[in-house]
């Protein structure tokens, strides 16, 4: 089965996005390193951090403005639960959210899930791309939503529909250039059909 390990974000400052990360909570779950490959408008995916609370949520989310971030949408409840989606100062999207409308316990900066969703054009045919490259899915909904199974990862991979995530992260869906995101894995270099780049990952 092959593996997917880990993220690199290609941002302009890696000092500034390595402090911003950590100051986040996120510096186990993404590596950095400088890039300044034009990039315009949404950048195709998104991180989704899972946690368990509603105050846990206004946690991670007061963490990251005070950290550089801006809000893309402010924290509110809603008939699933209770998030909402910051952009970090690289142009990252991150989205909060927890199922929970109640806190059961003090505020912290817990997180029960770090996963990342790919916007693509054809959920169904990403998700043919790559099962042929032998990534084993885990969940699957048709052309709205997939998940592999990741074990030898810290994060989820998952497929979304670009124009829905784009509208669930509160941003256009319009976006040209580089994604400024690359995946290591053991499947040898590749592009997928949506132009997220692959590389073979480091031992």
């Amino acid at each position: 089965m092959t593996s997917f390990a880990s993220i690199t974000l290609e941002v302009p400052d890696p000092t500034a996005a390595d402090a911003f990360y950590k100051a986040f909570g996120l510096e186990a779950f993404v590596n950095v390193r400088a890039s300044d490959a034009p990039t315009t408008g949404f950048r195709g995916f998104a991180l989704s951090l899972v946690v368990s609370q509603p105050g846990n949520v206004d946690a991670f989310i007061a963490a990251a403005l005070d950290a550089g971030a801006t809000t893309l949408k402010p924290a509110t409840k809603s008939f699933w639960g209770y998030g909402g989606v910051v952009r970090a100062p690289d142009g990252t999207i991150c989205k909060i959210a927890t199922s929970k409308k109640k806190d059961t316990g003090p505020a912290a900066l817990h997180l029960d899930q770090v996963a990342l969703l790919l916007g693509v054009a054809d959920v169904k045919a990403s998700k043919r791309f790559y099962a042929d490259r032998g990534l084993a899915v885990g969940k699957s909904f048709g052309g709205k939503y997939v998940e592999f199974d990741t074990p030898s990862s810290a994060v989820t991979l998952a497929l979304y529909p670009r124009r829905a995530l784009a509208k669930d992260t509160g941003v256009s869906e319009e976006g040209t250039g580089s994604h400024r995101i690359v995946f290591g894995g053991d499947a040898g270099p590749f592009t997928d059909l949506d132009g997220f780049v692959w590389e073979t990952a480091s031992a």
